[in-house]
């Protein structure tokens, strides 16, 4: 039922949102694999790197089915200093997540990464950085990252009013 307050998407927007929440569904599962991959492995940087070579060797025969040519390595390196940073974040994000995932938890970590992605993008739009139009920040967006960024906290402090150790919180009740 459509009324002012849900408005019809046409399914060509309704598709990319479901794939995106399809992508965002699937971070915590890799979270949660990646920390207990650093433990089997004994170091959670043996962790990122066992994932980065999944990454690979799942996305070379996906190139190869689609018959992509081959990069164009020049055209990359004379750009930007920046297209090469994105590597870096994969790695500082995967060994974030396999170290503080067990620590605070799936959801507690992912409200975060949510959290921190939202305020960046919310940067990089306004400014229009990473070659990306300019989306200047507006009051309306801007309340609505701090409502994410308020459900980041209300997560957290949740979370520390929830007794870890369920013997411990048979002990408090008895």
């Amino acid at each position: 039922m459509n009324t002012p307050l849900t408005p019809a998407l046409p399914f060509a927007a309704e598709l990319p949102l479901a794939i995106a929440v399809l992508a965002g569904a699937v971070v915590p599962f890799q979270a949660g694999s990646n920390a207990a991959l650093g433990r089997a492995l004994g170091h959670p940087l043996w962790a990122t790197v066992a994932s980065l070579l999944v990454s690979l060797f799942v996305v070379l025969p996906v190139l190869s089915a689609m018959r992509a040519g081959a990069p164009d390595i020049g055209a990359a390196a004379r750009g930007p200093w920046w297209l090469w940073i994105g590597g870096i974040a994969g790695v500082a994000y995967i060994t974030a997540a396999l170290v503080l995932t067990p620590r605070l938890g799936a959801a507690n970590f992912i409200v975060c990464v949510v959290a921190g992605q939202v305020v960046a993008s919310l940067i990089i739009d306004h400014f229009g950085l990473m070659g990306l139009v300019a989306k200047p920040a507006n009051l309306t967006r801007v309340a609505g990252v701090m409502l994410i960024v308020a459900g980041m906290l209300v997560v957290q402090w949740g979370t520390r009013a929830a007794p870890a150790d369920p013997v411990a919180a048979s002990a408090v009740g008895s």
